[in-house]
């Protein structure tokens, strides 16, 4: 059963060190409009389009989450989203004045104080879930992920730990979540480090901001921990942040041995392929997706000019999904390359500027607008697009000021990139 969407009451404000970086940076996690996500905004770079905390725009770093879009990145972020899913927060606004975000106490657990204080307020739309149906797994050297099936109703993590270090002790530790059990048991978990790593880690400028209160030295005979097996806690602290990174909450058990952030995304774009599998193919049906008869009341197109059959997902007013089923008896089949057909890349374009449309016209102050398509920019036709294939499109809004809108679409068939555009929109009335 569906739950609804979630963010704060009001704004909290904070600053600290990086953990890697050592730079101290200013941070305000503000509330956020149904459909958002978590967003993160680099204040220290005015020009930077905010950064979805999704895998599409996860980067491989060393030993955190770095997420980065246009040239923009920030690092670290993976306590944060993991108190977002413990939580259920799902709409924020981060703004961070620096590239890694601050490691406070090393945990989850100011963060889990700051909400609560702040206060988690619901929101009136549904938010996303998947449920798991195969197994998937991930292996990457000595480390695996399997993500199972479950009769649960909700999320079930288990990590089985493994440290190369004299005297430190390895096990392991599952916990279904749940809001209180996260809390208590998986929140106050501190990042740590082998003592043997100390060295090697400081020669490579990472841990600048580390502390004996941030970070726990294993193998180091002054580390005090704040509960039994702190270390695997924080694993799996590790990992519902990376988890979160699908955009849905995940119904599954997941079971971690040995992992890190870069097995833990590449769990998550398994993951994501599935459920837009099932996304595409109708299995899952979406609150805020729309039939052909609603599109029809949306667009002023009709056939054989409407080129989206189905609007699987709109979320708020920054993201869309739809698909295109293409078919041999589309009309331009006859005449563009019969002998093999292909669907013409302009046409491509068209479908985005339709989704574009149907997300911009639900904005309250565009009723009774119609988009126009003022430029196009940044077309890449990648790929080709043949009957029997379903183009799924996606659209971002990524400026909107005033009657002007810009929006970024990309189309893809069978998980591969066919085209991409930025398109421009005026909105003038109808």
């Amino acid at each position: 059963m569906s739950r609804s969407q979630f963010t704060l009451r009001t704004a909290v404000e904070f600053s600290g060190a990086g953990l890697h970086s050592g730079e101290v940076v200013q941070a305000r996690i503000l509330p956020a409009p149904v459909g958002t996500g978590i967003e993160f905004v680099r204040t220290d770079l005015p020009d930077a389009p905010p950064i979805p905390a999704t895998v599409a725009y996860q980067a491989p770093l060393d030993r955190r989450t770095c997420l980065t879009r246009g040239g923009a990145s920030v690092e670290t972020v993976e306590h944060l989203l993991a108190v977002c899913a413990g939580l259920k927060v799902d709409n924020l606004t981060v703004e961070v004045s620096g590239a890694e975000f601050p490691a406070l106490d090393g945990s989850g657990q100011k963060y889990v104080e700051m909400f609560e204080q702040a206060g988690i307020v619901e929101q009136r739309a549904a938010a996303r879930s998947f449920r798991l149906e195969e197994p998937v797994y991930v292996r990457d050297g000595n480390a695996t992920l399997v993500a199972l099936p479950t009769d649960s109703p909700g999320l079930t993590l288990q990590y089985v730990a493994s440290f190369e270090e004299p005297g430190v002790e390895s096990g392991s530790y599952q916990l279904d979540v749940t809001a209180e059990a996260f809390k208590e048991h998986i929140a106050p978990a501190r990042t740590f480090c082998l003592a043997s790593e100390v060295e090697a880690l400081q020669a490579a400028g990472l841990g600048k901001g580390a502390t004996r209160e941030n970070t726990l030295v294993l193998g180091d005979e002054e580390t005090r921990m704040r509960f039994e097996g702190e270390p695997v806690r924080h694993k799996l602290l590790d990992l519902m942040g990376d988890l979160h990174l699908l955009g849905a909450d995940l119904a599954a058990h997941v079971i971690a041995t040995r992992t890190g952030h870069k097995t833990n995304a590449d769990l998550v774009r398994r993951l994501m392929d599935l459920m837009q599998e099932a996304e595409t193919g109708g299995i899952i049906q979406r609150e805020s997706g729309l039939d052909i008869r609603e599109i029809l009341k949306m667009l002023p197109h009709r056939y054989p000019f409407l080129l989206i059959d189905r609007v699987i997902e709109i979320e708020g007013f920054q993201r869309a999904t739809a698909i295109k089923n293409v078919t041999i008896n589309e009309p331009y089949f006859q005449g563009h390359f019969p002998a093999a057909p292909l669907m013409p890349g302009v046409l491509q374009l068209e479908a985005m500027a339709q989704l574009a449309g149907v997300l911009l016209l639900r904005k309250l102050e565009h009723t009774g607008k119609l988009a126009v398509l003022w430029s196009i920019d940044k077309v890449k036709l990648r790929r080709q697009v043949t009957p029997g294939d379903q183009l799924r499109i996606e659209v971002e809004t990524t400026r909107l000021k005033g009657q002007i809108a810009q929006v970024r679409g990309t189309g893809y068939v069978s998980g591969h990139v066919v085209c991409e555009a930025v398109l421009m929109f005026n909105m003038i009335d109808a």
